[in-house]
């Protein structure tokens, strides 16, 4: 499973420009949208332990005001001194979890995510070796969980579900099943995006 989650990264292109488009969102609409938004930037940590891959979600806190106690990866807001999304993603993993960003080993990124709470949010893709000594940031993450990598190949742990507005939109979101955890919205669409760059290089 490692060497097919490499290979779907391995071709010759600066980093920061690797970036895959799964078609779940129409470009135009990304552009029209894309200048309106905060840019932000999640690390995607896949950690590679010697049983296997597993990938590590974040229980937001209760006490934060954009997505409490929601499933999601580490990340945040790009701050002015921030080089770019890597940068971003790096710079907030270390500051949520503690994660060291000399255990990253950066693939690539996935498509640019838009959230309802007005977010543009990069998903980058990055290889953790161990020892991973993790510290939380209990104000912003109460806790840590993992989730076997092969798990988010399986179709049938994917749905979608709907959602009225006040306004009267309504609005469909990805669910991704897994046991007493409610992993969803723009999370479960970037495990969507990264399980069909993995089907599509079997």
């Amino acid at each position: 499973m490692r060497d097919r989650l490499l290979k779907c990264f391995d071709f010759p292109a600066p980093q920061p420009s690797r970036h895959y488009n799964t078609g779940d969102q129409r470009d135009d609409l990304l552009d029209s949208a894309k200048n309106d938004l905060i840019d932000a930037s999640v690390l995607i940590p896949i950690i590679d332990r010697p049983e296997g891959l597993s990938v590590l979600f974040t229980q937001r806190s209760q006490n934060l005001k954009n997505h409490p106690g929601q499933v999601s990866f580490p990340g945040g807001r790009t701050e002015m001194n921030d080089r770019d999304a890597i940068a971003t993603a790096l710079r907030e993993s270390y500051e949520e979890i503690g994660l060291l960003p000399e255990r990253v080993s950066i693939l690539g990124q996935l498509e640019t995510c838009l959230t309802g709470t007005g977010f543009k949010v990069i998903p980058i893709v990055g290889l953790v070796e161990e020892p991973l000594a993790l510290q939380l940031a209990l104000d912003e993450v109460s806790e840590i969980f993992e989730v076997p990598f092969p798990l988010l190949l399986e179709n049938n742990r994917y749905r979608t579900d709907c959602v009225k507005l006040p306004n009267g939109e309504a609005r469909t979101f990805y669910i991704f099943d897994y046991p007493e955890r409610y992993i969803w919205g723009a999370t479960a669409r970037m495990l969507v995006s990264l399980r069909n760059l993995l089907q599509s290089n079997p």
